[in-house]
């Protein structure tokens, strides 16, 4: 008999490509996505997915099984998010994605304060730089810098970040000025890789420092936070976080690098569900109580803009 787990299985290692990426999303084992991957194809006796140097390849028969157990998979979601959105109790899990120093600095520490008044509500927080996808319930709530691909969600403005130019003492000892006028020769830059959220800040910093050199280029803003403190280069970062890391100055620049909308994102069918709502609302809280801290003062001439 056919099991629809297999099939659960089966589909995250076709979408990721690989048992890591896959394990990682179904919160198992590497070994239990092989496993259940066996299973199915035993059970249909055909070959789903080649192993290939690339990741895992789905077969002419897995296209088919794939568009087969999708259409399966949207109907099961849909009646879920039916039965889900009359509960009425607030209790239950909620997850919420959003990037890694975000979660770190802004939205972990502030939900002791939820857990106080709400018990019964469990957050699952997932910092992850891929959106997941809400339509998937890859996650319940997702607090973005960019606007989604996906239609069927709800978005909302509930903030902005400030960004700033910083560099560690030492770096700055090490290659002297920093001519901007000139394009800033002779000075490293660390970047953010092409998928990650803050690639306009990053296309304002290679376009203020044209003939400096990248030397690192990272998907993880923490990362990049760590290896400007070190010594690793001039980084364009969230103030937020960087104007409090020790071994970090902020440098005056002739143009403000462009600040990023903080975007708080729900599928349609869930934003009436009692215990999503409440986290919504807490997370806009958040984001408001924090303001200032996320968008300076200062900052406020600078252009705003939906990173992406």
């Amino acid at each position: 008999m056919l099991d629809w787990d297999d099939l659960r299985f089966f589909l995250a290692l076709a979408r990721h490509g690989s048992l890591s990426a896959a394990a990682k999303v179904l919160h198992v084992s590497q070994s239990t996505v092989g496993r259940r991957l066996t299973s199915l194809e035993a059970t249909l006796a055909v070959r789903l997915l080649n192993r290939t140097p690339d990741g895992y390849v789905p077969t002419l028969a897995g296209v088919d099984v794939r568009e087969k157990a999708e259409r399966l998979e949207a109907e099961a979601i849909a009646l879920e998010r039916d039965v889900s959105g009359r509960d009425a109790r607030l209790r239950g899990l909620v997850r919420v994605t959003c990037a890694e120093t975000m979660a770190a600095h802004v939205l972990a520490p502030s939900f002791a304060r939820l857990h106080a008044v709400h018990p019964d509500i469990m957050i699952e927080l997932i910092p992850n730089q891929r959106e997941l996808s809400l339509s998937m319930r890859e996650a319940d709530v997702s607090v973005r810098l960019r606007k989604p691909e996906q239609h069927d969600l709800i978005v909302r403005r509930i903030g902005g970040i400030a960004f700033g130019l910083y560099a560690s003492p030492q770096y700055l000892h090490d290659h002297g000025e920093v001519a901007f006028e000139d394009g800033c020769p002779g000075h490293y830059l660390i970047t953010q890789l092409d998928d990650n959220q803050e690639m306009t800040q990053t296309g304002w910093l290679t376009e203020l420092a044209s003939r400096a050199r990248a030397v690192l280029q990272t998907s993880s803003h923490e990362a990049a936070v760590l290896a400007a403190a070190n010594g690793g280069g001039l980084a364009c970062l969230a103030r937020f976080r960087a104007d409090g890391e020790r071994g970090l100055i902020r440098l005056p620049v002739p143009t403000a690098p462009p600040a990023a909308d903080v975007l708080l994102l729900v599928h349609k069918d869930n934003r009436d569900t009692p215990r999503i709502r409440v986290v919504l609302t807490h997370i806009t809280q958040c984001i408001h109580e924090q303001g200032a801290r996320l968008q300076p003062e200062d900052a406020a001439g600078q252009d705003r803009v939906s990173v992406g």
